[in-house]
């Protein structure tokens, strides 16, 4: 007996079970059974029986003892090796750099506690991968205080990577808690994470155009963002030899003392935006004329308040509508609760002017709209009524922003200058990666002021790994491939998506009709590949042990080779 099988044109191949038998002197064939509805490993396994071959079971033979997590391992470790990742730690192998790359992997797919990661990543082939198995937490400390000794050399380094000469280098400092009161870099400042009463630590990051993290730096959390900046400065002309450069911050980070001190400095230039009162006095001396934005929504002017600087005036509708009803639902808030107050007055609950003042006090400051309220308070009466005059003032001014840079005109044009401040929302990207999206920098727990540097200069480099992958991955997840647009866009009308990009965000498929993916789903995709540790069973011929990785899906497969493409 044999298969046959008979090819159609139009449709499947029909697959029959023949014998050949003699009629005569004739050799015929005859047909036993159709096997067509049969799967091709069925057909297969009969071919076999009929060729003589003795079929036995897998599970007769083998048996799996162990399955580990590897495919989002492997995506990272091949996002690091384009990058020169272990390189860039230090020039050759050690186990503090091992441990240190293995942390740092660990960072990106499950940020935990060191005790915590020596048990978590037990569940992956990380460990294997890096020959860490057995490193314990006191090991993982101890790596720490080996990465921050060569913190300098490793951003040096990074800096030679993606900072040019009178480029543009992004700064700005935030904030984040910290559990415990024995950190000395720990103290009570502006809190930006909203847990009133926790000791915080704050840290500036430096990045360059595109947002790449290449420095960062780690203060005591009472330290005021301007008093970072020129250390950045010095950091950036004497460890990194940049003596030209144009650094972009912030209204709050760029104050007039810091640009006192910036002028010193020869071949350094400066991007910020002015705040509310000065543009307010700038109105007032008709320096700044609103009349303009009939025209256009950005103009260039100067003032003599600002000698030797150009000023970018730009008026976005979109901002000023969302600033007025912002600014319409906090008065509706305020003279609500203030209602309630006056309801206690009047029925006696709440007399004396300083204990109503007191009340008063806690509502306006609770949305600051203290400036736009005429407060009148007594013994026993409560009234206010609203600032007419300054809500006007102020409302003039919604939508409004002005850039103040030093660069010359014949460097950078205005609507440039524009977009490079607008690009501090790379940064401000990063730190919600640090602090809630995946890296998971807060609360913090080291309670000495080398392990909390280390702390976030780890977290630092994650994210320049994830940053690299996340580029790599675009067209892959919901992010906008066309970024070349960005330096053709009106720099002052909000930020769009190009069409593909909505059609992503639309259909949430792709092209090929495999999902849209977040960074988070897109890693756990990957993760269902693992690697499965096989014995063979001891009635088997032959002992010990062998691994199988799962086979890479098609869309699996190409977020490996879109991660081949990654460069320095």
């Amino acid at each position: 007996m044999h298969i046959d099988i008979v090819p159609n044109r139009t449709s499947s191949p029909t697959i029959l079970l023949r014998e050949s038998y003699r009629d005569g002197g004739k050799v015929k064939k005859r047909t036993l059974a159709n096997l067509t509805s049969l799967p091709m490993t069925q057909v297969e396994a009969i071919r076999a029986i009929l060729r003589g071959e003795t079929l036995v079971s897998p599970q007769e033979l083998f048996e799996p003892i162990a399955s580990r997590h590897h495919g989002h391992v492997r995506a990272v470790r091949l996002a690091m090796k384009q990058l020169g990742f272990e390189r860039l730690l230090a020039p050759t192998a050690s186990r503090e750099r091992d441990l240190v790359v293995a942390m740092v992997t660990a960072r990106i797919l499950a940020p935990h506690s060191k005790l915590a990661t020596t048990r978590w990543w037990q569940t992956t082939t990380l460990p294997e991968e890096m020959g860490v198995a057995d490193a314990t937490e006191d090991e993982l400390y101890a790596a720490m205080d080996w990465l921050v000794s060569r913190q300098k050399t490793i951003e040096r380094q990074l800096a030679a990577r993606h900072l040019q000469a009178g480029g543009l280098v992004l700064y700005d400092l935030t904030s984040s808690y910290v559990e415990g009161t024995h950190c000395p870099l720990a103290a009570r400042g502006y809190n930006r994470d909203g847990k009133a009463g926790k000791l915080q630590i704050n840290y500036g990051l430096l990045t360059d155009a595109a947002g790449r993290p290449v420095a960062v730096s780690v203060v005591s959390g009472n330290t005021a963002d301007p008093q970072t900046l020129l250390p950045q400065v010095t950091k950036v002309r004497e460890e990194f030899g940049l003596t030209e450069l144009v650094l972009v911050g912030d209204r709050g980070m760029i104050a007039q003392r810091q640009i006192d001190g910036l002028k010193e400095h020869e071949g350094l230039s400066w991007i910020t935006a002015l705040k509310s009162g000065a543009i307010a006095q700038l109105l007032t001396t008709e320096s700044l004329q609103l009349g303009l934005f009939d025209e256009r929504n950005l103009f260039e002017f100067s003032s003599p308040d600002y000698p030797g600087e150009r000023l970018i005036a730009c008026r976005n509708p979109d901002l000023a509508r969302l600033r007025t009803h912002k600014r319409e639902a906090l008065l509706a808030a305020t003279e609500e609760e203030l209602t309630k107050v006056q309801q206690m007055v009047t029925k006696g609950r709440l007399s004396g002017q300083d204990q109503i003042g007191v009340r008063v006090g806690k509502v306006v400051n609770k949305y600051k709209m203290a400036k736009h309220l005429i407060l009148d308070i007594q013994d026993t009466v409560v009234s206010w009524q609203l600032d007419q005059e300054k809500i006007a003032a102020e409302a003039a001014l919604d939508g409004i922003y002005v850039v103040r840079t030093s660069v010359k005109q014949e460097l950078m044009s205005s609507d440039d200058a524009v977009r490079n401040y607008k690009n501090l929302s790379q940064v401000e990207r990063a730190f919600r990666s640090f602090k809630s999206i995946d890296l998971e920098v807060r609360p913090i727990w080291h309670r000495l002021e080398d392990r909390v540097k280390a702390h976030i200069f780890l977290c630092m480099l994650a994210y320049y790994v994830k940053w690299h992958m996340m580029e790599a991955w675009r067209p892959l997840l919901f992010a906008d491939e066309d970024q070349a647009a960005k330096a053709t866009h009106d720099p002052v009308k909000p930020a769009r998506r190009s069409p593909s990009a909505l059609d992503k965000i639309r259909s949430k498929k792709l092209a090929t009709g495999e999902p849209v993916h977040s960074f988070s789903t897109l890693m756990a995709t990957l993760a269902t590949i693992v690697r499965n540790v096989c014995r063979q069973k001891q009635k088997a011929p032959i002992g010990g042990t062998f691994t199988m990785d799962t086979v890479p899906t098609a869309e699996q497969q190409r977020a490996y080779d879109l991660l081949a493409t990654i460069k320095m």
